[in-house]
Formats: structure tokens, sequence, C-alpha cells
């Protein structure tokens, strides 16, 4: 019996140096080392059994890997052998011990991420509004480009913004990277029509078929470019509606652009009879556009006879105006002071007649029509078999 007694003392004496060695910070233990990712900047001394003299070494990624293996190990040995001699109060300890480390740690680096964070956001918000404040000032770069150029600093510096913040906590982002890069391949195939658009929105900020501010025509559409994004454009119509069209279809699509010469031509079309001699119209008209600064002088304005149709001779006014911007209120207002001038000078502004003959329409003879039409003694107008 003392002998076994000896045994379990030894054996009580070897669990409790464990349960010492294991509430000792030197040795390593599983939950310690979860905090191996985490130590971005960590800095291993390793021994030359030759010349006994030390070297740091950074740690890459498989050796914190390797690091965590032989931690998790030792973890789950220690765990064992104090459950198997039921020192419940080592494994507290051990617990305990390992918990306050990874949480010094983690807190440790959310701090730096977060200083990291914030010097690096407020950096951007100081360099984004000076690139603001310089390409608002600029009369060369055109507003679609700024937007382009804007965003794209945006997203560039936001996404750097991300990487030094995961970096900062010990994420691998060469490797995260390279995972988002497979993806995005994905991701390209399924988005197709979105990079078909950002493409085409490239082109139409590079060719410059139109840009913001434009007044154009597309698809039967009058309106003005409001803005030019990397997906669509958005045109603004006379009635302050927005429609939105796929930079594809901007550019596949045909496009009148009324503002690409800072001139335009407004075509105001009238009719008069043909009695009336086009030159008196052509006089009456003329003189409308005297004495109004939006009407250029050169080319000079003119009334030219265009057609003859069914009731009138058509013919039309011809002036170019400075503001392109200005077309459809000046059409409106050319448009009503023709018709006033035609009047004024007591020229006919014809418009279509017709006139309907019924003979012989056996259906309408008890109709007013055929009563109102009497013969000289006053009897109803005889039909083909009434004669018979």
């Amino acid at each position: 019996m003392l002998p076994q007694a000896s045994d379990t003392t030894a054996a009580d004496t070897a669990a409790t140096e464990s349960s010492a060695s294991a509430l000792d910070p030197n040795v390593p233990n599983f939950l310690g080392g979860l905090a191996g990712p985490f130590r971005g900047a960590q800095q291993d001394t390793t021994s030359d059994g030759a010349t006994g003299s030390g070297q740091e070494e950074t740690p890459n990624a498989a050796d914190q890997a390797a690091t965590m293996a032989r931690d998790f190990g030792e973890f789950i040995t220690d765990l064992i052998r104090y459950a198997s001699t039921g020192d419940w109060q080592a494994i507290e300890g051990l617990l305990y011990q390992s918990t306050l480390e990874v949480a010094g740690k983690v807190i440790a680096s959310l701090f730096m991420a977060a200083l990291y964070f914030v010097i690096l956001f407020l950096l951007y918000r100081l360099v984004d509004r000076m690139l603001e404040r310089l390409l608002g000032h600029s009369n060369r770069i055109e507003a679609g480009v700024q937007g382009l150029l804007q965003k794209s600093f945006r997203v560039v510096a936001l996404t750097f913004i991300i990487a030094m913040v995961l970096s900062s906590l010990g994420v691998n982002v060469t490797a995260l990277v390279a995972g988002l890069s497979i993806a995005g391949i994905a991701v390209g195939f399924a988005a197709r029509d979105s990079l078909e658009n950002f493409i085409a929105g490239v082109t139409i900020l590079l060719d410059k078929p139109f840009k913001v501010g434009d007044y154009i025509v597309v698809q039967e559409h009058y309106g003005q470019v409001d803005e030019i994004t990397l997906r669509s454009t958005r045109i603004r119509s006379l009635r302050n509606e927005v429609m939105v069209l796929p930079n594809t279809q901007m550019i596949t699509t045909q496009v009148v652009n009324h503002t690409k010469q800072n001139t335009l031509r407004i075509d105001i079309d009238f009719g008069v009879a043909y009695k009336e001699y086009p030159q008196e119209a052509r006089e009456a008209v003329l003189a409308t556009l005297e004495g109004d600064d939006r009407v250029l002088t050169r080319p000079e304005p003119t009334a030219v006879v265009t057609g003859m149709g069914d009731s009138a001779v058509t013919m039309a006014l011809r002036f170019y105006i400075r503001d392109p911007s200005e077309e459809v209120k000046m059409r409106w207002e050319y448009t009503e002071k023709v018709r006033e001038a035609l009047r004024d000078a007591g020229i006919e502004i014809p418009f279509p007649h017709r006139q309907l003959f019924l003979d012989e329409a056996r259906g309408l003879h008890d109709s007013s029509l055929f009563q109102k039409a009497k013969n000289g003694d006053g009897s109803q107008p005889q039909t083909k078999d009434q004669e018979a």
C-alpha cells in the first residue's frame, strides 16, 4: 500500500508542476496561438546552433500556421492530461490565462486598426475636397470627366483604406485579393451587361458625342443631358422628367445633338393661299425678326417656299440663334409672331376644305337633307325609280 501511495503522490506532484507550467506565460497554448494571425509585425527569435548568435526573422503565413498547429496540439494535450487527473483548477487557470492573452492582443489590434482607419479616412476626405475644388475651377475638363475622376479616386482610396485596416489586423491581403480576383471572373460573366455599360460610358466620355448640359434628341425624345455615369445617361425633358438610358443604348442609337455647334437654325413652317404672293408673305414674316439680339444676322434670316400642297403654298421662316438652349422657347414665340404678321398683312392662311356631294343616295331620301332640296314647284327631287 505504501508504494501505491508514493506513486499517487508523485502523480499529484507532476500534475501540480504541469499546472504551474501551464500558468507560466512562456508556455505556448492554443488560445494564445489564436492571436498569431493578428500579429502582423510579430518577430520570432531563433538561435544559430553553430555560432550561438540570435537572428530576428519576420514570420510568414506558413510559420503562423505552423505555430497555431503546434499550440493547438499542446493545448489539447494539456486539457486531456488535466481532465484525466481531475485537476479542474489547472484547466480553469489555463483557460483564464489564455483568454486574457487573446483578449489583450485582440483589443490592441482593434485599437491600431481603428487608428489606421481614422487617420487614413481623414486624409482621404482632405484630398477628395481638394480634388473637387481643383476640378470645379477647371474649364478644360468636362463635367462628365470630372465625375468619372472623382468616383474613380474614391473607389481606389476606399479600397486602399480597407486593405490597410485588414493588414493591420493580420489578414493576408494578398491571398484575399487573389481569392476576390477568381470570384471576380465569375461575377464578370454574370454582370456582362453592367460591364458593357461601363465600357460604353468610358467611350462616351472620351469620344464626346454629347456632354452634360447639351440638348439632344434620342428616340424622338428631346431634353438636356443631366448626368453621365459609368452605367447610364440621364436626360431631363421639358416637363422636368428624367429619362434614364443605358450607355450601350446611347452609343448604338441615333442621337441628334442640338448644342454641338454652339449655334442652331430654327425653321418655322407656315402656308399661304394660292391667291397670295409669296414675296408679300416673305416681307411680312422677316419683319418679325428685326431688333431681336438673340437672332444672328450672319447667316441672314430667310423665308423660302418649300412646296405646294393641296390647299396652300408652304413656306418656312429660317433663322439662326446664338443660344441653342432657347430653341423651344423661340420656336413657340415665333410661330405665334408669324401667324399675327400674316394676319396683320391681310394674307390668308388657308386650311383644308372638304365638300360632300350626294348623288342618288336613296337611303337618305327621307332625311332633312333631301327635304331642303326642293324642285322649282316645291316637290321632292325625283329618283330614277320615280321617273320610271
